[in-house]
């Protein structure tokens, strides 16, 4: 009977052991994938940015009658940036990206692993188009300042969720119901333009993302956990991409806000 015990208490040690090296390695794949689609993001802004703005009046964009497009001293929409913020152009790069998130769940059951990759990496390049416009309102310095902050956040809040024994899933339905509000909220103050109204949006939207946060990395541990035993890498490849999305938009999220509370305007 002890001998019966000792190869059972083994036999979980080393499952134990193998489910905690696989969620190591899941966890790297789920940071590594959002990684490198937040560097697609940046990248894709700052260049469409870079191809928006000249210091030449001459190569500044004109309308029909001939007004330049003019940001501030010394700075003037390129044709390209007048294409790409003030046509009807502007529509499709803001919407997009929307698209694109609402038919992911559709795409990640058709494609296999490598091509819901793909598609992730075409979705952050789009939404790296459409935050571009952000280097023409803010500052760069301050961009990157509170890109930092975020990044600092984000990291304290993800590992929080990783490393607490607290069981945060009570919080996953409050959380969607705030985002729910904040969306409507939104769009009344798109009408309104309350500055009021603008600021209180922007300071929950960063609560509840950065609950959100601890909550999608807890949830992502868990679901690997729940489904390890199975196998499957193109299941649990998925999944991957899946978390890297939410954690992804948990970040993006959670960087505008704040750079509407922080950011230094041009």
């Amino acid at each position: 009977m002890a001998n019966y015990q000792s190869v059972r208490t083994s036999d979980t040690g080393a499952l134990g052991a193998r489910i905690d090296a696989g969620l190591r390695a899941h966890m790297n794949k789920v940071y590594g994938t959002m990684a490198v689609g937040m560097l697609i993001t940046a990248l894709a802004a700052w260049a469409l940015a870079g191809l928006s703005v000249t210091a030449d009046m001459a190569g500044a964009a004109q309308n029909g009658q001939g007004q330049v497009y003019a940001l501030g001293q010394g700075e003037y929409l390129t044709s390209f940036g007048a294409m790409l913020y003030t046509s009807p152009l502007k529509w499709v790069v803001m919407l997009a990206p929307l698209g694109m998130v609402l038919f992911f769940g559709a795409a990640l059951n058709r494609l296999s692993a490598a091509g819901a990759q793909v598609y992730f990496w075409v979705y952050a390049a789009l939404v790296g188009a459409s935050l571009s416009s952000i280097f023409l309102v803010f500052t760069g310095f301050s961009i990157m300042q509170v890109f930092l902050i975020t990044a600092i956040a984000f990291a304290g809040l993800s590992l929080y969720g990783y490393t607490t024994k607290r069981d945060l899933s009570g919080m996953g339905t409050f959380l969607m119901m705030g985002v729910i509000g904040l969306i409507v909220a939104m769009i009344v103050n798109w009408f309104l333009q309350s500055s009021a109204m603008e600021f209180a949006i922007s300071a929950i939207g960063v609560l509840l993302f950065a609950g959100l946060t601890a909550y999608d990395t807890q949830n992502i541990k868990s679901t690997y956990v729940a489904h390890a035993h199975n196998g499957d890498a193109e299941w649990l490849g998925k999944s991957a991409i899946m978390g890297a999305l939410q954690l992804y938009l948990d970040f993006i999220n959670m960087f505008m806000f704040l750079l509407q509370l922080f950011g230094d305007r041009r």
